[in-house]
């Protein structure tokens, strides 16, 4: 059986506002993640929620950020409560703990980092919407924070296909396990 202590399931950015832009993928990525979630729940590992959200007006997303201002501009919400729920087949349980994030890593503008600690997390499970951003942005960060890591590969998804293909298979094992949710789960239970 896999050592369960001192781990964390991060859901990451599995919002309504941004589900959408996996297209037919979505439903599979999203349904992974709700499998990833049962399992976790059922061995008892922390799940932790992280969304991405503003203040309304944007006061947080300075026109150099070439990300954030380009959805500021072309009308994406993110500065409204709706816009950081999460998609309703994740939503968090009472008790659940969201974090709100301003930048793209799970860890930047957000106080994630003081919950792993809380919890004394030293391994983090990684899902999420996009690959190419918050699972790459945070699994460079939680490596770099020296912490364990492992990426579910069929629970992350990106609007490019191939770039998730090359992110999961080339770039993440260098810091990170990188497996299905499948074998997470099988890995659990033996």
């Amino acid at each position: 059986m896999t050592n369960v202590t001192n781990t964390a399931l991060l859901v990451m950015d599995v919002q309504a506002a941004i589900v959408p832009m996996l297209k037919e993928k979505g439903v599979a990525v999203v349904d992974a993640i709700v499998d990833a979630i049962a399992a976790a729940r059922a061995n008892n590992i922390s799940v932790i929620y992280v969304v991405v959200g503003f203040r309304k007006g944007y006061p947080e997303i300075s026109a150099k950020n070439k990300a954030f201002a380009a959805a500021r501009t072309a009308g994406r919400v993110f500065d409204t409560e709706e816009a950081t729920e999460p998609e309703p087949k994740v939503t968090p349980r009472p008790g659940d703990i969201v974090v709100t994030k301003r930048r793209v890593s799970a860890f930047t503008g957000s106080d994630l980092e003081v919950v792993l600690r809380a919890g004394n997390a030293q391994h983090l499970i990684l899902t999420g919407i996009s690959t190419s951003g918050v699972v790459l942005s945070t699994l460079r960060e939680a490596a770099d924070k020296d912490y364990s890591i492992t990426v579910l590969s069929d629970c992350c998804g990106d609007a490019d296909p191939e770039v998730h293909n090359v992110l999961t298979t080339k770039i993440f094992p260098r810091q990170a396990e990188v497996i299905t949710s499948r074998q997470w789960i099988e890995s659990l239970n033996s």
